[in-house]
């Protein structure tokens, strides 16, 4: 018995079922002339003569309600106030309706309209002090320019980026989730969540209580591209998630840009390759309006120097704690012996030393036992 859904519940009961990816549904919908219902209601014969659509999708489609059950969804969605946005809602991120495979919907929470200009900040979770201040620092001077910063809630330099958005009084942040939903990861960002439903909005493709997988994070990248102007990769080893949301950019017609390193750390390797390769070398936010300039997305104001440049001067220093500051120059890491061998000093000396130092916020302790400047 054919069951008598709306196209937005047609376009939500197709968005939730496995064995169907955003290509596959995407060839489907175009077979019908984008009718999600005759999607639905199709017979073997017709979804059998849509090339590209694989045997397990065709019978899954048959008996899509034995694998998923819209109803509850439904319900799900009214408790945790998750709107549903399908691909023919006005709320839908227009940039996104441009790649070759977008979502045919998202679960979204907090009202965001999308309506602002989008610019992507991701980067690795084993991101140095550096990174963590450059990703904070970019998405500050953006949110005070009036751009959307959006980025995939991870560790590392995705929530930095988060965070410096949210700094702005008015800034706002798209966090898209490789997850469903409902839930958190990684789970100590619930505060980012939360303020992000607030400034922003919470967006995943992926129904209730999907679990992230290898498949759900390059998906999630390619929407934290598809939805942006441009993407900015701060730090990515030469084989992470960021070259993937990268690369998706570059076919999708955004601007990639990326932000110089140090050439001897694993951090960095991404990023230069990407300059290599022809993204945009950032060494400021007035780069990337350069470059942005041709899409007229730039708000008409001075924008001065920027926040980034402003936070790496450091106060005035004297005696040893300059000594420390030249040694640390340029992004510099060295550890408690190294610093002691170039001054000729004993380590526990120079352990006081970095200590008051460090409680003054001028250094940094990395994971490893090495110092670094901190940026402030």
């Amino acid at each position: 018995m054919e069951l008598q859904l709306s196209r937005k519940q047609a376009f939500w009961a197709l968005n939730g079922l496995p064995a169907i990816g955003p290509v596959s549904l995407n060839r489907l919908l175009a077979a019908f002339s984008g009718d999600p219902c005759r999607a639905l209601n199709a017979s073997r014969s017709e979804l059998e003569s849509i090339k590209g659509l694989q045997r397990k999708a065709v019978d899954v489609l048959l008996d899509w309600t034995r694998h998923f059950n819209l109803d509850r969804e439904v319900s799900q969605a009214e408790q945790r106030g998750v709107e549903f946005v399908s691909c023919e809602d006005n709320d839908y991120p227009s940039l996104l309706k441009e790649i070759s495979d977008p979502p045919i919907g998202l679960y979204r929470l907090g009202k965001y309209d999308f309506s602002k200009p989008s610019i992507a900040i991701v980067g690795t979770r084993h991101c140095t002090l550096y990174g963590q201040s450059v990703a904070q620092s970019f998405a500050r001077d953006l949110a005070q320019l009036g751009f959307c910063v959006t980025s995939g809630m991870a560790r590392g330099i995705d929530t930095f980026a988060h965070k410096g958005a949210l700094e702005v009084d008015g800034g706002s942040t798209v966090c898209v989730f490789g997850c469903g939903i409902d839930i958190v990861y990684p789970p100590e960002n619930v505060d980012l969540f939360r303020q992000a439903q607030i400034n922003g909005a919470v967006v995943s493709e992926f129904p209730f209580g999907r679990r992230a997988d290898r498949q759900t994070f390059p998906m999630r990248n390619r929407v934290v591209s598809g939805m942006s102007h441009a993407v900015i990769v701060v730090e990515s080893d030469d084989a992470g998630g960021s070259m993937i949301t990268a690369r998706f950019a570059g076919e999708q017609g955004r601007i990639v840009c990326a932000i110089p390193g140090r050439v001897d750390q694993k951090a960095s390797k991404g990023s230069h390759q990407l300059i290599r390769d022809g993204a945009v070398l950032l060494r400021s936010v007035d780069d990337l309006l350069e470059e942005l300039a041709h899409l007229q997305l730039i708000p008409d104001l001075e924008t001065g120097q920027s926040s980034l440049e402003s936070e790496m001067r450091l106060p005035q220093l004297d005696g040893d704690e300059a000594l420390v500051a030249e040694l640390l120059s340029g992004g510099e890491s060295l550890g408690l012996a190294d610093i002691g061998e170039k001054l000729g000093k004993g380590v526990s000396e120079i352990s006081v030393l970095l200590m008051t130092m460090e409680l003054k916020g001028l250094v940094a302790k990395r994971l490893d036992g090495c110092f670094e400047m901190a940026l402030r």
